[in-house]
C-alpha cells in the first residue's frame, strides 16, 4: 500500500512540474510574441519617419533618393527578407546622417526639430526593441533544449523561435544628439 501511494506522489508531482514547465514555455512564447509586435512597431515608426524626411526636401536629391528606397523596401519587405531591408535602411540612415553638418540642416528646415527628434527616438528604440524580442527567444530556446520538454512534447505545435538579426547600430550624429541635454526629446 506505501508502494502505491509513493508511486501516485512521484507520479502527481512529476505531473505538476511538467504541467509548470508546459506553462513556462506557454508564457516565453507569449512574451516573444510580444515582443515581436513591439520590435514591429518601432521598425515601421523608424521606416516611417525616415520615409517623410526622405520626401520633405531637405535632403539632396541622391540622398534622398537612398533613404527613400531604403525606408520603403523595409516597409514592403516580406517576413524572410525583413532582416536584411531593415539592415539596409540603417546602412541608408547612417550615409544619410553621417555628419553632424546634416542634422543640423534637417533641424533648421520647418518642422525639422520634431521630425529628428522623432528619428533619434526611433533608432534608440529599435535596439532595445530587439534586444528585447531576443532575449526572450533566448530564454525560450534553452528551455525547449530541455530533455524533458522534447520527451514529453511540451512544446506542443509551437514553432522553434527565432531571433531577429539586424544591423541596428544608430548614425552618429542622431546618437549624438540623443545625448545632448539641448535637444528636443519626444517621447
Amino acid at each position: 500500500m506505501t508502494t502505491l501511494i509513493i508511486i501516485c506522489a512521484v507520479l502527481l508531482l512529476t505531473g505538476v512540474y511538467l504541467s509548470w514547465t508546459a506553462g513556462r514555455l506557454d508564457r516565453l512564447h507569449t512574451r516573444i510574441d510580444a515582443a515581436r509586435a513591439a520590435l514591429d512597431a518601432q521598425l515601421l515608426r523608424r521606416a516611417s519617419v525616415a520615409q517623410e524626411l526622405a520626401t520633405s526636401g531637405v535632403f539632396d536629391p541622391a540622398a534622398s533618393m537612398v533613404l527613400y528606397q531604403a525606408a520603403h523596401a523595409a516597409r514592403q519587405a516580406e517576413p524572410d527578407h525583413r532582416e536584411v531591408a531593415e539592415s539596409e535602411l540603417s546602412q541608408a540612415l547612417r550615409a544619410v546622417f553621417g555628419e553632424p553638418g546634416q542634422v543640423t540642416a534637417v533641424r533648421e528646415a520647418p518642422g525639422g526639430a520634431e521630425a529628428v527628434a522623432e528619428l533619434g527616438a526611433a533608432v534608440r528604440r529599435v535596439p532595445m526593441a530587439r534586444r528585447f524580442h531576443n532575449d526572450g527567444v533566448r530564454a525560450a530556446r534553452a528551455l525547449h533544449r530541455h530533455r524533458k520538454v522534447r520527451w514529453f512534447r511540451l512544446a506542443g505545435h509551437a514553432a522553434f523561435p527565432l531571433a531577429f538579426e539586424m544591423d541596428d547600430e544608430p548614425p552618429a550624429a542622431l546618437a549624438a544628439r540623443a545625448t545632448d541635454p539641448g535637444a528636443t526629446r519626444s517621447g
